[in-house]
């Protein structure tokens, strides 16, 4: 009887635990869904780390997909903990050193990243300050190269005590390009020139704007390829980078021109007109996203004491190198020092696409004497910086601390875009700091001794060896 009634209590015991699980009402329910149940109500483990060994093994025999954890669980957090547990028993290889504590799986839900199994950890500095059009700001950079941020805050100090740097956004617009597909080049024509038909823009304009409450179109503008149409509409979308936004109100146009145009055959959402995370020169000529640049006038005294060059010196490299070089390698957007390093680093301490880092970085640098020769004038031109203070990946935690640092988090109260705006011209300022300061290295010779103090670790790895787990 006490052997029947402990059975029966210990029974009880783990079916009430196993009733609160989040998501799967119970564990045997969870196996159900997969399998129609490889494990019966009496065979369920009593804690949870058991539970937690089931689960791993009906991922790695295939049975739970590795993708459906979130939902079946409803923990986010313990999903990527025993995906990752299945992982290395899958793969056979140790994952240890990527941390799993720490981090808000919640947060990445279904818009950042799907079946996380931890996080990289990427260390993040500080340069400045950054005095651009009056204000000061300290930049947020995430990198793991040596030198990057300290060059940097160089520039930056170089630029502070000359005065400061300024900044013009020139347009401010995201764009998409569907690819559209006609029987004919002179009906796929007919398409064109009602796009492009001033009288029409105001209609397109309202079906357009209807799909949210901060894109407003712009412009629209149509390239043929044979009787294929690439058709690319450009919109406002206030502090959100404005991917989705754009599309949605793409979108809304093509199902109205189905009216006019039954026969057109949408390829898809996207031609590459856009264009999106490749080096285009669309985006070099027409710009994408918000077109800025931003100047400062160095004193010559300045790049002297600070820069440890001359004013002739940084002039005649200019031309040599980011100039009459970029054109020699047939560069495309590309007439610049390294502005790509501090836009990946910024765009990844304050949450953007790094991938958009390609055309993002498309910079050309111009340098001039002034003032008899005693100054210099300095200017980074950037037409296609894509960036937003909502949305993506800017609302994670440390992403938010960064943009509340610069002053630019979340949507702009004052102004819908105000926020955005004002990223882009950080982004532009901190460019212009950092192709300062590596010009100045590259004409004084100091850029190979500063990376090998800096950017060379004394550590020795030379045993490190790769590590495997028992499957």
């Amino acid at each position: 009887m006490v052997t029947f009634l402990g059975s029966f209590l210990a029974r009880a015991i783990v079916n009430s635990r196993l009733n609160q699980l989040r998501g799967p009402r119970n564990f045997r329910r969870l196996l159900c869904d997969c399998s129609k149940s490889r494990v019966d109500d009496h065979r369920l483990p009593p804690s949870k780390l058991q539970e937690d060994e089931e689960i791993v093994k009906s991922v790695v025999d295939g049975v739970i997909p590795s993708y459906s954890l979130e939902s079946r669980l409803g923990d986010c957090k313990r999903a990527a903990s025993i995906r990752r547990q299945a992982l290395q028993r899958l793969t056979g290889r140790s994952i240890e050193g990527l941390p799993l504590d720490g981090f808000d799986y919640d947060s990445i839900l279904g818009q950042c990243c799907e079946m996380p199994v931890g996080y990289v950890q990427i260390p993040v500095g500080i340069a400045g300050p950054l005095l651009l059009d009056g204000y000061e700001y300290s930049v947020p950079m995430a990198t793991t190269e040596g030198c990057l941020v300290a060059s940097t805050n160089r520039g930056c100090k170089a630029m502070y005590v000359s005065g400061g740097a300024t900044s013009t956004v020139l347009k401010d617009g995201m764009t998409r390009a569907p690819v559209l597909r006609f029987a004919s080049a002179r009906r796929a024509s007919e398409l064109k020139f009602f796009l492009e038909s001033p009288e029409n823009f105001e209609t397109l304009a309202v079906v357009f704007n209807r799909s949210s409450r901060f894109a407003r179109l712009q412009s629209v503008k149509c390239a043929l390829a044979g009787k294929n149409a690439y058709v690319r509409f450009g919109c406002s979308t206030g502090d959100a980078m404005g991917m989705n936004m754009v599309c949605k109100g793409v979108e809304k146009v093509l199902e109205f021109l189905t009216e006019d145009f039954p026969d057109m055959d949408v390829i898809a959402l996207s031609g590459n007109y856009c264009s999106d995370k490749k080096a285009a020169a669309v985006n070099w000529i027409e710009g994408r996203g918000k077109s800025v640049v931003c100047e400062a006038v160095i004193r010559g005294d300045v790049v002297n004491k600070v820069l440890k060059t001359s004013v002739a010196a940084l002039v005649e490299l200019n031309i040599l190198k980011n100039l009459a070089g970029s054109a020699i390698a047939g560069s495309l957007g590309g007439f610049n020092a390294h502005a790509s390093n501090i836009v990946s680093a910024v765009f990844l301490a304050t949450g953007q696409d790094p991938a958009q880092n390609v055309e993002s970085s498309h910079c050309i640098t111009m340098t001039e004497a002034i003032n008899d020769g005693k100054d210099i004038h300095i200017s980074v031109t950037m037409p296609s910086i894509e960036v937003g203070t909502v949305g993506g990946g800017t609302q994670l935690a440390s992403q938010s601390a960064c943009l509340n640092l610069l002053g630019v988090k979340g949507a702009s109260k004052e102004s819908p875009g105000m926020n955005s705006r004002r990223l882009a011209t950080i982004v532009a300022g901190a460019v212009l700091a950092g192709e300062l300061s590596l010009m100045s290295a590259l004409a004084a010779g100091q850029l190979v001794r500063s990376h090998m103090k800096y950017n060379r670790s004394s550590r020795d790895i030379s045993g490190a060896t790769t590590t495997t787990t028992r499957k």
